[in-house]
């Protein structure tokens, strides 16, 4: 049965969800093979109803078992199947990959032995049970010239459990890897499916369970939830009528070095659009006067010392520093002054690159680095937050307290109090300038609201997120941070 659960977990803890399942209904690993085989050809026939001829690569291990499985129930609904067994060294002992393989055998089945060299594939729909999510590393040559036969074939994919070449736990792909159009996962979303580069190999992403019941998901952590915008409906109500802007906050955006004016703009605009009563920028006096031509209903003050700028300070609820900042000698000032308050914070951009020269803690703060300045923050390189994300939030989590929020594909946020939550909404056109600066904006004047910071932080990636798939509609390549604008407000009043 096809699930929507929010609970991610690492290869480990979906081993122990076998293991529970097998000592609470007695369920042998087989018994599991055959469902995951089942549901998988049940889930290609709906996805493909007009395949009739079956591709399957099949591995060495239970992810080539469930290949296998499927290809026997395809076989007996009549379909054509042909099956290719990928990485045939050694011996196997009896296991269930091999009890499954015999099965396909004694039904008659054709298991042609793929030794390396490249084959014309031709049918409908390729299957990739090749390694499941108990590989780690690099594709082996020969079953990298199957991954290879696979991808260039044009043919639509169907990945069980995990596409062959992805790492699970992380979402590593260090050699090749499949490039499915369809992922069909076991039992749990896995966190290699949703982080790192395996975003870019699953395609659609399907969930099944295989009949196990609700109750065994009790008896076992996760490492992650992921986010979905329906959980923040109680934040989103329509706002009673005697409400007005002083009940919805002001936001003070700190930030706009001279010459960089555009961003604290951006990021000001965004918290106007999720509902903020109020927004004034706090920037450099060169550009000050000009600064809301396009959007008067923006406050704009130029600030030349702390005098000014604690002035603004005293009437806000919350403040975003850093959109536009830079680091000079003005910007560290700015800087400064903004931490010595003890308003909450937003902290994006430089004023992240200037906290990584002098790291500090604080409870009531929101840091949103993307992976290089997550890297700085952590001393680490962009490579090493890239190649373990969790990890990654985790020890910003821990070395700057507060909430933190790791941008990219699979946008993580950290808090001391829950497991991570993960945002799976999102496309590449939000690769773009400006979209950091949105999204800071977001959080703020969510969080202006009165929406508690970690919650406004979640709702805010996923707000931010989903409206960039809306944009998208209209095509990913040439969208632009300010495209957003129109969807946040319509997400934002959901009634």
């Amino acid at each position: 049965m096809l699930i929507n659960h929010t609970k991610i977990y690492q290869v480990a803890q979906i081993k122990e969800l076998e293991a529970l399942a097998s000592i609470r209904f007695a369920l042998s690993g087989y018994e599991l093979m055959q469902r995951a085989g089942a549901a998988a050809l049940d889930f290609l026939r709906k996805r493909w109803p007009h395949a009739k001829r079956l591709i399957v690569f099949c591995g060495p291990g239970n992810n080539g078992g469930d290949g296998y499985a499927l290809a026997e129930q395809a076989h007996k609904q009549n379909l054509e199947v042909e099956v290719w067994q990928v990485d045939l060294k050694g011996s196997h002992p009896k296991t269930e990959m091999s009890l499954a393989l015999e099965a396909c055998i004694s039904a008659g089945i054709k298991i042609n032995k793929f030794l390396g060299s490249k084959q014309a594939l031709e049918g409908d729909v390729i299957v990739d049970a090749i390694y499941g999510i108990g590989f780690r590393g690099v594709i082996d040559h020969e079953a990298g010239v199957a991954v290879d036969a696979i991808n260039q074939s044009n043919l639509p994919v169907l990945a069980l459990d995990i596409p062959s070449g992805v790492d699970a736990d992380v979402g590593a792909v260090l050699g090749p890897a499949i490039k499915a159009t369809a992922t069909l996962t076991f039992l749990g979303l896995k966190l290699g499916l949703l982080a790192g580069q395996g975003v870019a190999q699953v395609g659609e992403l399907y969930c099944d369970n295989l009949e196990l019941l609700e109750e065994l998901y009790t008896l076992q952590s996760c490492i992650a939830e992921r986010l979905q915008l329906e959980q923040f409906a109680d934040h989103l109500k329509p706002r009673p009528r005697d409400f007005h802007k002083g009940n919805a906050g002001h936001v003070l955006v700190a930030g706009g070095g001279e010459g960089y004016s555009g961003a604290p703009r951006m990021a000001a605009e965004a918290a106007l659009r999720v509902g903020a009563g109020l927004v004034t920028i706090a920037t450099h006096p060169s550009h000050a006067e000009f600064l809301n031509l396009a959007r008067p209903e923006i406050m704009c003050v130029g600030v030349k010392s702390r005098r000014d700028l604690d002035v603004l300070l005293k009437k806000a609820q919350i403040v975003i520093v850093g959109p536009g900042l830079g680091q000079s000698r003005w910007a560290q000032k700015l800087f400064l002054t903004v931490l010595d308050t003890q308003l909450p914070l937003v902290v994006d951009a430089d004023a992240l690159n200037l906290l990584a020269l002098k790291p500090k803690a604080r409870a009531n703060w929101v840091l949103t680095p993307h992976p290089g300045e997550a890297a700085r923050l952590l001393n680490l390189t962009t490579e090493q937050v890239q190649a373990d994300r969790l990890a990654a939030i985790l020890q910003l989590e821990q070395k700057y307290i507060g909430i933190c929020v790791l941008k990219g594909a699979g946008t993580l946020v950290a808090t001391s109090t829950h497991v991570p939550a993960l945002c799976n909404y999102g496309n590449p056109g939000m690769a773009t300038a400006g979209m950091g600066d949105v999204l800071s904006g977001v959080i703020g004047g969510l969080a202006a609201q009165g929406i508690p910071l970690a919650i406004a932080a979640k709702l805010g990636v996923c707000l931010h997120a989903q409206a960039g798939d809306l944009a998208a509609k209209e095509g990913e390549r040439g969208m632009i941070a300010m495209d957003l604008m129109p969807h946040l407000r319509h997400l934002v009043n959901p009634n």
